[in-house]
């Protein structure tokens, strides 16, 4: 064999594997399975609907809030008065950390919990009443937070 035909023979051989490989690789693309997936239960939903079955959707359960931490340094809130917004009927989960003793009061509510020096506690309650509410260290009458709650 000569040299050009090995040569031949090595390109078409190089050509071979490239396109084996791709094809073999095929498209994996997320965006393409995603939307066959979606494809695939729309014509599920269409097909249950045309057969007259009725169709109900479920909505997904709201995510449990976490608590909205109120960090009190000194006998003043770190960082200012915390903005706490609430929908009505939604709970209401507040966290106050402070590094002396306090007595901590929701205005509106009339929720009293102490916090130890260096503790925190927690207030976890359904958000019932609309308006704006004081939160506030109840000794000294500072203002740690603000509570809406908004229809």
């Amino acid at each position: 064999m000569e040299r050009g035909q090995r040569i031949g023979l090595i390109v078409a051989a190089l050509v071979v594997a490239v396109v084996a490989f791709l094809v073999l690789s095929g498209d994996d693309d997320d965006e393409d399975s995603t939307s066959t997936s979606t494809q695939a239960q729309q014509t599920q939903t269409q097909t249950q609907t045309q057969a007259g079955e009725p169709t109900a959707t479920v909505p997904a359960p709201k995510p449990r809030p976490e608590f909205e931490i109120i960090r009190v340094v000194g006998g003043e809130p770190a960082g200012g008065v915390k903005e706490i917004n609430a929908d009505k009927n939604d709970t209401v989960r507040i966290q106050v950390r402070s590094d002396t003793a306090a007595e901590v009061h929701v205005h509106g509510y009339d929720i009293f919990e102490n916090v130890d020096p260096g503790g925190s506690v927690r207030f976890n309650f359904p958000a019932t009443i609309e308006g704006v509410f004081e939160i506030e260290l109840e000794g000294t009458h500072t203002q740690i937070g603000q509570l809406r709650v908004e229809p």
